[in-house]
């Protein structure tokens, strides 16, 4: 069935529900009223004690068109009730969640994720890089102090362009290594204001709890629109990669406690896991996604 005709069985069946709730309520409050005079003429009950004729046995006739039109109203709803029903079937059950705007939501927010993946990869190799570029400015600048010295030390007293000897040979030497060190702790100098401003520890994290939070709740989504849409699942690469995927992000986040407290285990964890996990979007879940996008398309209709 249609999403069209099951909700029009659905609406059929509330209608003829109505109908017969309404037909068993004026059966039940219609029943024929006897009189004091018919209940007297009709005579004492058998058996009973009434000598001045208050009670009657209701006959065949006055008992049997009421009690008849009770009975098929309450089995009319009842049958309407308890009916088996098309609408009730997987097709049309869960109304717009088996249509294909949501349906289409599973694959349109993993592709999100996947490109938010390789953002929080880049994010977080810039705040490596940050505390790399720390430590690599640190000794540039002591190379750097070092190299000032001995050129100081050695032209402090002698004009470069008078000196003769080992001491010509020597202060050119000196001279380009203090120039380079200079030259490698001016560049180190930029590289680290330029990855200070672009917050790359701040964003990581953001992403990293975009994934977690938008990430494993419709990697799970996934499965269950398909079985609401079909009524069973289909085990293959995508499902068994995606749940690997799901698994992976949870991994690295529980690293995240330890990478703050300096373990470098735990960072190299990190990245290899979250790498892993890019690896297994890229050569399972867009491939196999797109060819399952496809068919959702094909037997979905809008909305």
């Amino acid at each position: 069935l249609t999403e069209a005709s099951s909700s029009e069985n659905i609406n059929m069946r509330g209608a003829v529900l109505v109908v017969a709730a309404i037909g068993g309520v004026r059966a039940l409050v219609a029943q024929p009223k006897s009189s004091a005079s018919s209940r007297l003429a009709s005579g004492p009950r058998s058996g009973s004690f009434d000598p001045i004729g208050l009670t009657e046995a209701p006959s065949a006739a006055t008992r049997s068109p009421g009690a008849a039109r009770r009975a098929a109203s309450l089995g009319a709803i009842l049958a309407v009730a308890t009916a088996p029903d098309a609408a009730l079937a997987k097709d049309g059950q869960f109304g717009l969640a088996e249509g294909r705007i949501i349906s289409l939501l599973h694959p349109a927010m993993m592709l999100a994720c996947f490109g938010t993946s390789v953002y929080a990869g880049y994010t977080g190799w810039q705040w490596r890089r940050l505390r790399e570029v720390g430590a690599e400015l640190a000794a540039a600048k002591k190379e750097a102090k070092a190299a000032a010295e001995a050129y100081t030390a050695v032209t402090a007293d002698v004009d470069p362009a008078d000196a003769v000897g080992e001491l010509a040979a020597d202060v050119p030497a000196l001279l380009q290594a203090k120039t380079q060190a200079e030259a490698l702790v001016e560049t180190l100098t930029e590289e680290s204001t330029s990855l200070k401003s672009a917050n790359a520890r701040d964003v990581h994290y953001t992403l990293g709890t975009v994934l977690l939070a938008i990430g494993i709740p419709f990697a799970i989504e996934g499965p269950v629109n398909t079985y609401m849409r079909a009524g069973k699942l289909f085990p293959g690469p995508h499902v068994y990669a995606g749940a690997a995927c799901a698994s992976l992000w949870a991994i690295a986040a529980a690293l995240v406690p330890h990478m703050q407290k300096g373990k470098q285990w735990a960072r190299n964890m990190h990245v290899t896991l979250n790498g892993i996990n890019v690896a297994l979007f890229a050569y399972y879940q867009i491939p196999t996604g797109l060819e399952i996008t496809k068919k959702v398309i094909e037997f979905t209709k809008f909305p």
